[in-house]
This record gives structure tokens, C-alpha cells and sequence, in this order.
């Protein structure tokens, strides 16, 4: 019987490294304490690889693993895997999203208590100081206070519940889930930040991606509550670091726990000066038990790999390409892209996604369809993949459908999605030249013309004299450089996509929506 090579970087719970020496078609080999150079030794002769955070899954590791099929990432967060080179050699990666679920929930409400009762310091004073002051440590109760939970996916909801149970006055604000999700549980559900910045304690729970870095900055603290208490056992960057440091240090922000930092470790870090701040060194995995079930999650998942039976919550399920002709993987590359696009400009909740077609693509509508669902969904949805898109949409309600038509638009193939969101309907369409040039060629009803690359603004305005100048100021005023200007024009108004070199703030977009003309103003990257 031929074995299965499966190397275990690094160090994982004992109950997960039992089921791979117990499994006879697995050829187990432990490698957790050798230095990383020998490592790329060991490494040539894997199928399959375990790892966490102490091995960089480099182009030098990548290298090395020639034998490899796949790479399991023990753990939610995969920064230290190069997923693109993952692809291109042919590897599927997959993490452990859930398994941490109830370890960060209760962390959070660690942080949360820790803040409120300054529960590290007065532990301080006593047992390594031995004073005994009692007056020193007057605190702050939970009960009645109001807590915004920014984020309701595994971990947000569960910390809104026992949040509750503290008999906490509870609101979230998560625009990608339909309200009933949080009113069904007894929470508040709110569509307005401005619920969320006006609570006496405000955690965050949402993945780190584009839309979410900073998204707590000096802007929206200046609008907070003077001594608001803020929690992130989330992802380092949420909040931003330098508005959190001065507003900790100016006393605005009274209390901060705080689990995660943009750079790792952060053992020189100015937040670890302050005497208002709880920190740990980004512990929301570990117990025990969390430990415990992201390894054995893990190995199950590496021997199922290595079989090629499945690839549970894998980040880059390549398509069968004997299945798929060369012109057709343009399009589906173009699909995901539109998708992220669409779903950058529809922040509501997501009710149905149809994806069509003409031409010959429409024979693949099935493949273009799973690509688009992760395409929208990896907007809001940390854990989406090209294995779970399908069920994650059904569990939200998602209604998922494809329609095939006859080539009537003039393109020779063509593809178009369309959303369905609490606030309305989005579609936008796109096409191939020349066998791999993408075009964006059409958004909510505008003809258009557009790489589907960089940074770009999308403004709907009434079509009057004015309006390009007008945009022009203050984007240069804003030192801005405009790369490009397409607009379309039509019966109802017209529409401009301007791609920029600069990313552009919420203030810019502000002034822009400010305009006279103007009838919506959106922000997006591809």
C-alpha cells in the first residue's frame, strides 16, 4: 500500500499528531523543532504540509515542497501563506476557520470585564506590588451599559449573547446579514454607524480586507463617547493604531483591550506604555480545547487531502482545467473580478445573485457562478471558498440562479451578473477581446468600457454642465492624480468611473456626494 507523506511544520496539539500516526496510509513525519533550512529538505518529499504561523509558506518553501497537493493552515489566518503561488504550482490551501470560535468569543469578553474593572492593574497592585488599596480600583459595571458589536458572523453573535446575559443594552451593525439574523436573537440591529459610535463599549469582530483596515480611525472616534472603551481580539489594523494611541493617551477613549497588532510580535509597541490599556499577545486561539480541535480539524483535513477525497474550506480550489478551454478561464477570472467589484457598491443586505451568459461561456455558467458567489461573499465573508461559496450563501438566505442567453448584444461572449440587495437591484456585464484583454462593459445599465484593475470611484450624477470640473477640483485639491475618466451618459443620468492613482478617504467621497449633481458616490478596488 503506498503511503501518503504528510510533514508537520509546526507544533500542533498531541490529539491531532495521534490520528496521523494512527492512519496506515499516511507516512507521518514530525518536523515542528528543526530550523526552517532543514526544513526545505524535509519538505521535498511531502504530499501534504500542516502548518501555523512560525513557517512562511514562501516562494522558497514552495520551492522546495516539489511533491506537494496541499497545505493546511492550522488556524483562521493564512497572512504567512502565499496563496498565489499556491495556485500556480498547482496546491490547494485550506485553513481551519471555526475551530477558535468559542475561544476568541470568551477572550473578548476577557478583554471586555479586564477594561471595565481594571482587573489587570489592581491584580498588579496586589500581588506583585503587595498594596492593598481598595480605593484605587473603582470600576465600571456591564449592566445596562450599551455595547456596539461591529461584525455578527461566528464570533460577533456569540459575544452579542453573552453580552445579553450581562443584561447589556446590545446593537450590531453588520450590512451583509439580513436584520432578522440579529432581531430573531433579542439584539439590535442598526444600518447607521453612528449607532455603533454613540455606545459606551464597542468591539469588532469583521475579516481584515480592504474595506475594513483603519476602519476605526480619528475620524470616527472624534464622534465616539468621551470615555468609550474599545475591544479588538479580531485583526490588528481594524482599529487604527495611531488614532487609538492619541486617543488613549488624551483620555477620550477611557479603557482598550486589545489582542492583535498590524506587526507581530509587539513587544516594543507605544500601546504597551499606556496605563489604560489591556493587552494580550494575540491569544484568541488558545485553550486548550480550541488547540485541540484546530488539530485534530487539521490532520483530518490533510489525510482527506492527500486521498483526494476533499478539500474542506480550501482558499484556492483550482477548476478541472482538462474540462476547461483556454478562452473560457479569462471569463471566469473576469467573473470574480466584476463580482468583488458589484459587491463594493451594494453595502446592504444580499438577497439573491443571477449570474447569465451568451455565446459558448454559457456552457460553463456552473463554474462562472461558484466564482462570482465567492467573488461577492469574500467581500463580507472571511471563511468563503470555492468548496463552502454555495452553502455559505444558502445559510444567509442567498437565492443562487444562472440564465443562458442567445448571443443579441453584439459581443461574441458575454457576462453579466446581477444582485438583488435590500436596497435594490445592481447588475453589471463583461466581456473578452483578443482572447485575454477583460473588459468591464457595462454597470447598472451604463455602457462602458473599463479595465477591471485599480482604484476607482463610481459616480451616478444628473447630466449637467459642470459636474467633471467639479470632480477635478477636488480631487486635485485633495492631491489625487486622476488615471483615467470614462463616463456614459443615458436617459435617466449619467455615469462616471474614475480610476485613480490614490486611495481616497471617506471625506473625499463625502465632498464628492456633496455636489449639487451628484446622486451617489461609491469607492472600490480590484
Amino acid at each position: 500500500m503506498s503511503k501518503h507523506t504528510i510533514v508537520v511544520c509546526d507544533h500542533i496539539h498531541d490529539a491531532g499528531l495521534q490520528i496521523l500516526q494512527s492512519t496506515e496510509d499516511v507516512n507521518y513525519v514530525y518536523a515542528a523543532d528543526v530550523n526552517k533550512t532543514e526544513l526545505l529538505d524535509i519538505i521535498k518529499d511531502a504530499h501534504v504540509a500542516i502548518t501555523r504561523s512560525s513557517t512562511d509558506v514562501d516562494e522558497k518553501f514552495l520551492n522546495a515542497a516539489v511533491n506537494l497537493k496541499a497545505i493546511i493552515r492550522a488556524g483562521v489566518g493564512y497572512d504567512n501563506v502565499d496563496i498565489e503561488g499556491c495556485s500556480k504550482r498547482g496546491i490547494i490551501a485550506m485553513n481551519v476557520p471555526t475551530a477558535n470560535t468559542i475561544a476568541a468569543v470568551e477572550l473578548t469578553m476577557t478583554h471586555m470585564l479586564s477594561c471595565m474593572r481594571k482587573f489587570p492593574y489592581a491584580h498588579n497592585q496586589l500581588k506583585i506590588d503587595r498594596v492593598w488599596k481598595r480605593e484605587d480600583w473603582y470600576g465600571n459595571e456591564l449592566y445596562g451599559k450599551k455595547l456596539g458589536v461591529i461584525g455578527f458572523g461566528n464570533i460577533g453573535h456569540r459575544v452579542a449573547l453573552r453580552a445579553k446575559s450581562f443584561e447589556m443594552d446590545v446593537v450590531t451593525y453588520d450590512p451583509y446579514i439580513p436584520s432578522t439574523k440579529a432581531t430573531d436573537l433579542g439584539i439590535k440591529y442598526t444600518t447607521n454607524f453612528e449607532d455603533i459610535l454613540s455606545c459606551d463599549i464597542i468591539t469588532i469582530h469583521t475579516p481584515k480586507n480592504k474595506e475594513t483596515i483603519n476602519m476605526i480611525g480619528f475620524e470616527e472616534i472624534a464622534r465616539m463617547k468621551d470615555g468609550v472603551v474599545l475591544i479588538n481580539c479580531a485583526r490588528g489594523g481594524l482599529y487604527n493604531e495611531d488614532a487609538l494611541y492619541e486617543n488613549l493617551k488624551s483620555g477620550k477613549i477611557a479603557m482598550a483591550g486589545i489582542d492583535v497588532f498590524i506587526k507581530e510580535p509587539a513587544i516594543d509597541h507605544p500601546l504597551l506604555d499606556l496605563p489604560n490599556v489591556t493587552v494580550t499577545a494575540h491569544l484568541g486561539a488558545n485553550t486548550r480545547e480550541s488547540q485541540r480541535e484546530i488539530s485534530v480539524q487539521a490532520a483530518n483535513n490533510a489525510i482527506e487531502s492527500a486521498r483526494g477525497i476533499a478539500y474542506p474550506n480550501a482558499l484556492n480550489l483550482p477548476i478541472d482545467e482538462s474540462k476547461i478551454p483556454s478562452f473560457v478561464k479569462p471569463y471566469i477570472e473576469l467573473t470574480q473580478k466584476m463580482a468583488f467589484l458589484i459587491a463594493q457598491l451594494s453595502k446592504s443586505e444580499l438577497r439573491s445573485i443571477n449570474i447569465s451568459a451568451e455565446g459558448e461561456v454559457s456552457e460553463y455558467l456552473d463554474s462562472l457562478q461558484t466564482f462570482a458567489t465567492v467573488g461577492i461573499l469574500s467581500v463580507s465573508c472571511e471563511e468563503v471558498n470555492y468548496v463552502n461559496a454555495n452553502f455559505i450563501a444558502k445559510e444567509k438566505g442567498i437565492e443562487l440562479t444562472t440564465s443562458e442567453f442567445s448571443n443579441h448584444s453584439g459581443y461574441q461572449n458575454k457576462v453579466s451578473i446581477k444582485i438583488t440587495t435590500s436596497n435594490g437591484v445592481k447588475t453589471i456585464s463583461g466581456t473578452v477581446f483578443n482572447e485575454d484583454v477583460q473588459r468591464i462593459v457595462e454597470i447598472n445599465g451604463f455602457s462602458l468600457d473599463i479595465e477591471p484593475k485599480g482604484k476607482m470611484i463610481i459616480m451616478r450624477n444628473q447630466d449637467v454642465p459642470g459636474v467633471i470640473g467639479e470632480v477635478g477640483k477636488i480631487l486635485g485639491s485633495n492631491n489625487i492624480n486622476i488615471a483615467d475618466f470614462r463616463l456614459s451618459r443615458g436617459k435617466d443620468g449619467a455615469l462616471a468611473v474614475i480610476l485613480v492613482d490614490e486611495k481616497v478617504s471617506s471625506d473625499i467621497l463625502k465632498k464628492l456626494d456633496s455636489l449639487e449633481a451628484a446622486i451617489a458616490v461609491a469607492y472600490a478596488e480590484i
